[in-house]
């Protein structure tokens, strides 16, 4: 049986070539309408194997190395992204005064990450306690600077015992920086409390005291200090004006640090132990007790002040120089030139007249730096002055080569002319002439003792400048102190400063109770116009009158 197969293809008759010609169908030529596509060719396939192949092969090397080249890198990389390591700031320990009350304690901030540091008596403490500088982050967050650090005063000195020792802990977080967890890795360690031989009421007390003096009476500023004479403890150490740790410590407010910066009177000048002072009269019972030690005068001997000495001039014979007591005190033998502080007296055993030998500055000096004239105490703070103990090589020194007067003598001998002490120089030099044995070294830790070096002076002696500086309390100059019950020994001293001596320094030094004497002080207002009546010893009053409600048995009294 003959099959027919179906024709595939129909044969293309020329008149249908001829209407492809005229492109009858209207085909759009711009898009390839009625184009016959063509194959691609062998290249295009080999192009195409060729960058597939390099892509694979750039893929498996790059899994090669983060799989094994790179793997521990990586892992530690990761590990790290989502473990951080966080520092725990450790608290500063505690300062108190000697009866546990806190001078210097923290208020912790969890929003900052550590404890900011508080100051109760503020100001009242701040040159003795200083203030300290805290941690900080850069703008990423990062501590760069990770401790509570102590700037100046017992916080820079303490800060190895009160530092502390930072902790550290380990957070894992997600991807989104979310904690999931968290370990500690070291506890932060706090540091020590340390307690500090000030008794904070005192302090407040003698503060708020020289404060009130200085406003009323215009004084510039003033200092006070109080110590143990037998161990050296300091009770009060006081400086005024000074500033608010706190606002030192945070960086503000600004308004307030710049108002410190412009103050005049100086805030930031911690004057019991920087602050350089003329003495004056308060050195008087140092060079009677030269005199005494020296054998140069007998203490019931008298010397008449009419209210000045003469001393030929050597130059003009017609015009002698004459040095001024403050006014005529009759005559007077020691104990009474003590308490009525003659000028007269101490010119004519300083530097001889007449018939009385002298000392002579030398010997002067000696004994001066025997009682730590001129030298640090070494009291545990920063910025202590030495001061000036006048003398011929200090006079050509200071003024190109001029020799040395008598009259230079005569000045020195009342503690004026170049002579420059500390409170603090002068609080320790009485606390050397109350005990009558010993110069002790001055210390702001409770409990604690000094460094002594050994006074070579005859109890007899000491007996009786103690003497005269009673008397100079019941009869005398320090007569602000003749407060009933209370048994004081004292002596004062008025230094003129300024070009024209406009101006006064008022001080007095002493030591309490008198017939077993425990504590020594030392008071320095600032100053003030010429003729200012109450300074120092109004300080020192108003202070014994509070210790003795307060503290009785300080001054010896009963507490009942």
């Amino acid at each position: 049986m003959k099959i027919r197969r179906r024709r595939r293809y129909q044969p293309i008759e020329p008149d249908e070539i001829l209407i492809d010609a005229a492109n009858l169908p209207k085909f759009d030529t711009n898009r390839l309408e009625g184009r016959i596509e063509q194959p691609m060719t062998h290249r295009v396939f080999s192009g195409f194997l060729l960058v597939a192949g390099l892509m694979f092969s750039i893929a498996i090397f790059q899994l090669t190395k983060l799989q094994i080249v790179d793997a521990s890198r990586l892992e530690a990389r990761a590990e790290a992204n989502h473990l951080h390591e966080t520092i725990i700031i450790a608290e500063r320990g505690l300062i108190t005064d000697r009866n546990s009350v806190p001078i210097a304690l923290n208020d912790p901030n969890e929003e900052k990450g550590f404890a900011f540091r508080k100051y109760p008596l503020q100001e009242m403490v701040a040159h003795l306690i200083g203030y300290v500088s805290y941690p900080k982050k850069d703008p990423n967050g990062f501590w760069y600077e990770t401790g509570i650090e102590g700037v100046v005063g017992l916080e820079r000195v303490l800060n190895d015992i009160i530092g502390g020792t930072n902790g550290v802990e380990i957070q894992e977080a997600t991807a989104i920086g979310e904690v999931v967890s968290g370990s500690v890795i070291h506890q932060a360690q706090s540091g020590e409390e340390v307690a500090l031989s000030i008794d904070a009421d005192i302090q407040r007390e003698l503060f708020t005291a020289i404060q009130s003096r200085a406003i009323g009476g215009s004084f510039r500023g003033g200092s006070g200090v109080i110590m143990d004479i037998h161990t050296g403890e300091v009770i009060a150490l006081v400086s005024y004006p000074s500033f608010n740790p706190e606002v030192l410590a945070s960086g503000g407010p600004k308004e307030t640090i710049e108002e410190y910066l412009r103050n005049p009177n100086a805030p930031f000048l911690d004057r019991a132990i920087s602050g350089l002072y003329t003495p004056g009269s308060v050195v008087k019972p140092f060079v009677a007790l030269a005199a005494l030690e020296e054998g140069i005068i007998d203490p019931q001997k008298q010397i008449l002040s009419t209210g000045s000495i003469s001393i030929p001039n050597p130059y003009n014979p017609q015009l002698p120089t004459v040095f001024r007591d403050w006014k005529a005190h009759g005559w007077v033998d020691m104990r009474q030139a003590i308490a009525v502080s003659s000028d007269v007296y101490f010119y004519v055993i300083g530097g001889g007249f007449e018939d009385q030998q002298g000392l002579g500055i030398s010997t002067i000096e000696k004994y001066f730096r025997a009682f730590g004239f001129e030298e640090e105490t070494r009291i545990p703070l920063s910025g202590e002055e030495k001061g000036v103990i006048p003398n011929p090589a200090w006079k050509a020194k200071t003024f190109d080569g001029e020799r040395w007067f008598l009259g230079n003598t005569f000045h020195t001998s009342i503690g004026q002319y170049g002579f420059q002490v500390t409170p603090i120089q002068l609080a320790r030099a009485t606390a050397g002439l109350a005990n009558g044995s010993f110069l002790v070294e001055p210390t702001v830790l409770k409990d604690s003792q000094g460094k002594k070096e050994a006074l070579d002076i005859k109890p007899e002696n000491v007996r009786i400048i103690h003497e005269g500086m009673r008397l100079a309390v019941t009869e005398g100059t320090a007569a602000a102190l003749a407060i009933p019950g209370v048994s004081v020994a004292a002596k004062t001293g008025t230094a003129e400063v300024g070009a024209q001596k406009e101006f006064i320094n008022s001080l007095v030094v002493g030591f309490f109770p008198y017939e077993n004497p425990q504590y020594a002080f030392a008071v320095v207002m600032e100053r003030a116009p010429a003729g200012t009546p109450y300074g120092a010893p109004a300080v020192m009053q108003t202070l014994l009158e509070w210790m003795k409600v307060e503290r009785p048995s300080m001054l010896g009294l009963s507490s009942d």
